[in-house]
């Protein structure tokens, strides 16, 4: 009878420069130490623990440890490296007292290890960090070995060993600058990548980012290579996010310009640039971020003391009759008629037509919108519409405001951007027009009166 197995034991190879491979069985049961102690026996080399073993994968690099070997498979192959202590100490080493181009390339490599938590708590324990930032501050550094010393910042940054409040306003403002430059792509996506964490993830960092990026200078990132234009995006996210509401807003009506809309359409939609899943993703936080600044009038009921609403009201009655010549002549009765056939619910006091929340007063900025810019369309559809016969008839007021209740839902617009499946609308970044949201609801109203019984947006049921 064969005998039992031991599923505790792999069978691997371990790898050395400048040696031959040694094929093993690698016991979990068997502390790391004395495994590389074997190892180093069958190589004859001194001082294990010097030593310490790492995958060798295409995307897979890290550090062996205790808590990580369960990850080693049956025919896994390791490389047996100095140990992260060592390594750390040798980087530093030749990033303090190499030549030019010893620094560039202990600099390369650290941009590769810094990525192994292992490895970076040692390096940041020797004071490695520390380093690295006095070494972006002082602007010395250029090109290769720039974007190589600031994608090693990030990548030691974002194991969440040192808060971000660490970062002096000097060492903002030197990143700042190299977004506000032209420079490599590398340096260029690095620095925006270390400027939205600092804007997401330090107490004071925000307002300085705020003051020190003009939009103008992400906009311009935008026609960029793809990595630059999916972190200038996420910077705009994270500015977008902190922001107050009224600094939101006036970002917000920036971002609707058609500058930035075609940038968008013509260097990341056309290209095939969003298909990638991380800009798919910010693209999709924007739209959300940008579509929720519609939530406060999509929650808020018209006020009887509305004055702006209830002039509103009267001036989309205004713009649809009073065209006729008969605006100074109507009876007491005339505005409960033209109320009526502009086809709000109460026609003696439209206003309680915005008292459901969603989509509350969002509705009426809808209609008064598509009203004034569109006043031959709007004047055709009341009228028409007044005239059809009960089964074709799409009442404007009611149809609006179910529609954007309709609208609303359809694009999440009380959405969280953590929790819901991220579904990004390229029919809203399309659109040219500064006023999407809105053009959506006249785009819909049309279709429905126009072909009653085929619309794209099925015509709702109204009481």
């Amino acid at each position: 009878m064969p005998a039992m197995k031991d599923i505790n034991i792999v069978k691997i190879a371990v790898e050395m420069t400048d040696q031959v491979p040694q094929l093993i069985e690698f016991n979990q049961k068997q502390p790391l130490a004395g495994i590389i102690q074997e190892l180093c026996n069958g190589w004859n080399l001194t001082e294990p623990e010097q030593y310490a073993l790492q995958f060798n994968e295409n995307n897979n690099n890290n550090y062996i440890t205790e808590k990580n070997r369960n990850e080693i498979k049956n025919g896994s192959v390791l490389r047996l490296q100095y140990s992260p202590s060592k390594t750390a100490q040798d980087i530093l080493h030749k990033l303090n007292t190499g030549s030019p181009e010893e620094k560039a390339h202990a600099m390369n490599r650290l941009s590769i290890l810094s990525a192994d938590m292992t490895f970076a708590l040692d390096f940041i324990n020797k004071q490695g960090l520390t380093l690295i930032i006095k070494q972006i501050e002082n602007g010395k550094c250029k090109g290769t070995v720039l974007a190589h010393t600031l994608l090693s910042f990030v990548e030691l940054m974002e194991h969440g060993i040192v808060s971000w409040d660490i970062l002096n306003g000097d060492f903002i403002t030197r990143v700042a600058s190299l977004v506000n430059t032209s420079q490599e792509a590398q340096v260029t996506q690095a620095a925006l990548s270390i400027l939205e964490n600092v804007v997401l993830n330090s107490s004071e960092g925000y307002g300085q980012v705020e003051r020190e990026i003009p939009i103008g200078s992400l906009v311009g990132h935008l026609q960029a290579a793809p990595v630059v234009q999916q972190n200038a995006v996420a910077l705009i996210n994270a500015l977008l996010s902190r922001a107050e509401l009224a600094k939101r807003r006036n970002l917000a009506a920036t971002l609707t310009s058609k500058q930035v809309r075609t940038a968008i359409q013509n260097n990341i939609l056309q290209t095939g640039a969003a298909k990638g899943a991380e800009m798919a993703h910010q693209l999709y936080v924007l739209q959300t971020l940008m579509l929720g600044l519609l939530e406060q009038r999509m929650m808020t009921k018209m006020d009887p003391q509305d004055q702006d609403g209830h002039d509103k009201i009267k001036e989309l009655r205004r713009i649809a009759f009073d065209s006729e010549g008969a605006g100074s002549i109507r009876g007491p009765g005339g505005f409960t008629r033209d109320y009526k056939k502009l086809g709000f619910k109460n026609d003696i006091n439209p206003a309680l037509d915005f008292n459901e929340t969603p989509p509350g007063l969002l509705a009426l900025d809808c209609m008064i919108y598509f009203a004034r810019n569109h006043p031959e369309s709007y004047t055709k559809l009341v009228l028409e519409n007044s005239c059809r016969a009960d089964e074709h008839e799409c009442p404007f007021g009611r149809a609006s405001v179910e529609l954007v209740r309709i609208l609303c839902e359809l694009l999440k617009i009380e959405s969280d951007t953590e929790e819901e499946e991220e579904e990004f609308d390229e029919i809203q970044t399309n659109r040219k027009d500064e006023h999407a949201d809105e053009e959506a609801e006249e785009d819909c109203i049309l279709e429905d009166s126009d072909e009653p019984s085929s619309s794209v947006v099925k015509k709702p049921r109204l009481e």
